[in-house]
């Protein structure tokens, strides 16, 4: 079974350190970027998500969102699952949006990636 708590790096070399998992699902920790980390200041990122609870078996599905206020004025939320691969290693399978602040209603359409 999958354990979030732990620290995670993605594809890009970014890092996520999930450090409180409550018994209910409730998780908090803090996500560094690889571009804040390639830049030689580190600008630590609050994160805060819910795990679905599950029995024994299968494999937790799971939400996040961090706060970019350190560095830039956005947010991304992130949603999927835990996994564990044949070799046994964890996994965690993610989809993201993030949402950038505009200055009006006209420039909505370019504040979501």
């Amino acid at each position: 079974q999958c354990q979030l708590n732990g620290v995670w790096r993605n594809d890009q070399d970014s890092l996520m350190e999930i450090s409180v998992l409550r018994d209910n699902g409730d998780f908090q920790g803090q996500y560094l970027t690889r571009v804040t980390l390639a830049g030689g200041c580190a600008q630590i990122s609050p994160l805060r998500g819910a795990q679905q609870q599950l029995g024994e078996e299968g494999w937790p599905t799971f939400a996040f969102t961090v706060r970019w206020d350190k560095f830039s004025n956005a947010t991304t939320a992130f949603v999927g699952q835990c996994f564990v691969d044949a070799g046994g290693k964890e996994i965690l399978s993610t989809t993201w949006l993030l949402r950038e602040a505009v200055g009006s209603l006209e420039e909505d359409w370019k504040a979501t990636r």
